[in-house]
């Protein structure tokens, strides 16, 4: 997975932290979820703009 393609900075977008390309979903958010538990699908329903790609890309991006 090439999360360059996927994960974003800018800094007038939740102040220059990692977010998904196209969204202000930041990639802590999908990660925190994850670490709470939630599941791919669980993920993508409360985010809907939100891709199963781009969970991959998060989580290649802390790899």
């Amino acid at each position: 997975m090439n999360w360059v393609e996927k994960i974003t900075f800018d800094p007038l977008v939740c102040h220059g932290k990692a977010c998904i390309r196209g969204t202000r979903v930041m990639v802590s958010v999908i990660l925190d979820n994850m670490a709470e538990g939630a599941t791919e699908a669980e993920i993508l329903k409360s985010y809907p703009s939100l891709s199963s790609e781009d969970i991959k890309a998060a989580i290649a991006y802390v790899k």
